[in-house]
């Protein structure tokens, strides 16, 4: 039990992992890691379940999509052009789940992802993607407006047609207005 243990120790690091991307767009105080896996997990769910995916592997992928970065942190896209983040990131990932007893299957979980050939790696990689554009949502009414970038970037990258009409919805949407639809307490 000691090594899972250890594993949810680090697991809980990520909330302290800041997203170093959106430092580029302005943005002081970015979410954790954790923050950003937490709802990509959500989406990539609610996606598979649209796609008719198994929605546990696409969670599972969206899980271990950054648990690297407890261990190496988070580079954003430039950075990234001057290492070898791939290989680093799943070097860190096999390292991590290699004395759990599940580390085959979530290594493995994890290559199916990098590879992105299969339906799961695809809507998997959408949710991570859409997470972000998400992110960039709630950013930009908050008066950072360069994250527009984010929405582009987003649009253009994604490769399934549940995650092109989820971008659809959410370019079109106010972060608030969930809030503003709830029913009105007398």
């Amino acid at each position: 039990m000691d090594h899972l243990v250890r594993f949810l120790f680090e697991v809980g690091h990520l909330k302290q992992v800041v997203r170093s991307g959106w430092w580029m767009a302005g943005v002081r105080d970015p979410e954790s890691v954790a923050e950003h896996s937490f709802r990509c997990a959500w989406i990539g769910w609610l996606l598979a379940q649209q796609a008719g995916a198994d929605p546990g592997r696409v969670t599972l992928m969206c899980l271990l999509n950054d648990l690297h970065e407890a261990r190496i942190g988070d580079a954003h896209k430039i950075a990234q052009t001057y290492l070898d983040y791939g290989q680093a990131e799943t070097r860190a990932l096999h390292d991590q789940v290699r004395p759990l007893p599940q580390g085959k299957e979530l290594a493995a979980l994890h290559d199916e992802f990098q590879a992105g050939e299969t339906l799961e790696a695809q809507l998997a990689r959408d949710a991570d993607r859409l997470e972000c554009a998400f992110q960039a949502r709630e950013y930009m009414a908050s008066g950072h407006g360069t994250c527009v970038d984010w929405l582009e970037n987003t649009r253009r990258r994604l490769a399934t047609e549940a995650g092109g009409a989820l971008f659809r919805a959410l370019a079109a949407s106010d972060p608030h207005d969930w809030m503003r639809r709830l029913p009105r307490q007398e």
